[in-house]
């Protein structure tokens, strides 16, 4: 019997990540003992006072039932207070924030929420993938507006005021962006708002990484207005070692949050409760946490540019973020080629920018969530490959 996928599916491939781990984990098996400096995943524990507390609530009896679907108030009390002290934004707790299983569901939940077959979204290229898969899972089109490295990774407005927007309905921006590590400030967040407004288009504003080599972290939501026009993810993942608990959230006025709500609640249910309250802890941290972690990921950028240099690459020493982002020598057609010439010779796996989009397709990432060790090992494996 043969059982044909829906059509949502027939242009959505699987996740380049999860088909090259698995061509990795063939070579492992075979001996290569393959460096993985591809996946943003940090390799470095949560605060132990986060783990205490999922420790310490894990082992009471009243923790384990299901959740409210909006969230323990604990967290999104957290959520606020987290707001209103690092970004200078001050949100509703009970109104204007949703909790997520991370926030790579609520990219989903968004577009399912609010598109259909017939709109437009406009998705930057290049940019994280999840954003044009779940715009062609909800029947949308996506339409990609190009960033350029002379443009400093930035939105060309002029570009898009050229175009027509009469069926564009949403768009995706991502600051500090990823993969470029390009970072944004409120003039430009002042730009995509008035933008949004005049356009009737709902800005989506992905923000994880504001915290990484960074210390003017910014939220669009700062911007007056930005509610009437905005949404804005964000997470635990990156900035508090927290990847695999899987905890994000949704910031937008009160009707947003209860209409993806509808949507969300059919989907899940509530978080495990003690993950919610060690979240809320990690929310809590003062600003040395940041400042500790930040120490580590700067060493480890310098290993990093490194192994650019060995490379013949070229980048910028401003750019923030968990990666490192730069420009592949001529001598090569493409990032794939090169990444494949270091996968097979060096045995070190490194990303091609062209899985980001066509605007990333002369371009290589790194990732920082490798310890020292680790990084020297892949520079002295790529030395002996490159002069054997």
């Amino acid at each position: 019997m043969e059982i044909e996928v829906a059509k949502r599916l027939k242009q959505t491939e699987e996740y380049y990540f999860s088909k090259k781990l698995r061509e990795i984990d063939e070579m492992n098996k075979a001996g290569a003992q393959v460096i993985n400096l591809g996946i943003g995943s940090p390799d470095l524990p949560p605060h132990p006072d986060v783990i205490k507390t999922l420790n310490e609530q894990a082992a009471l009896g009243s923790t384990h039932g299901y959740q409210n679907y909006k969230g323990s108030p604990i967290l999104r009390q957290a959520m606020a207070d987290w707001y209103d002290r690092y970004y200078r934004v001050s949100l509703n707790p009970n109104t204007e924030i949703l909790p997520l299983i991370g926030s790579k569901e609520g990219i989903v939940h968004i577009c399912m929420t609010y598109l259909e077959e017939g709109d437009e979204v406009l998705i930057p290229n290049p940019g994280y993938p999840a954003y044009s898969s779940a715009v062609r899972l909800s029947g949308a089109t996506a339409v990609p507006y190009t960033l350029t490295q002379e443009n400093n990774w930035l939105v060309d407005f002029a570009d898009l005021e050229s175009r027509d927007l009469s069926k564009v309905k949403m768009m995706w921006i991502n600051y500090p962006h990823m993969p470029t590590g390009a970072l944004a400030n409120r003039a430009f967040f002042e730009k995509v708002i008035a933008f949004g407004r005049a356009h009737n288009i709902l800005i989506c504003h992905d923000n994880p990484y504001s915290f990484i080599l960074n210390d003017t972290p910014e939220s669009i939501m700062a911007v007056d207005g930005a509610r009437e026009v905005a949404i804005e993810l964000n997470s635990l993942s990156k900035s508090s070692n927290m990847a695999g608990w899987r905890i994000g959230m949704l910031v937008a006025e009160e009707q947003r949050i209860n209409e993806i709500l509808r949507f969300k609640s059919n989907m899940d249910s509530g978080m495990f409760l003690p993950l919610q309250l060690a979240a809320a802890k990690a929310l809590q941290l003062d600003k040395s946490w940041y400042t500790q972690l930040n120490e580590v990921y700067a060493k480890r950028r310098d290993k990093v540019f490194a192994i650019m240099d060995l490379l013949g690459c070229t980048y910028d020493l401003q750019q923030v973020g968990l990666f490192v982002w730069a420009k592949i020598p001529q001598q090569y057609t493409d990032a794939y080629a090169l990444c494949d010439k270091i996968l097979y010779g060096a045995k070190v796996f490194i990303t091609p920018g062209g899985i980001f989009g066509t605007a990333g397709e002369q371009y290589i990432r790194i990732s920082l969530c490798a310890k020292d060790e680790v990084l020297d090992s892949a520079i002295a494996r790529i030395k002996e490959d490159i002069n054997p």
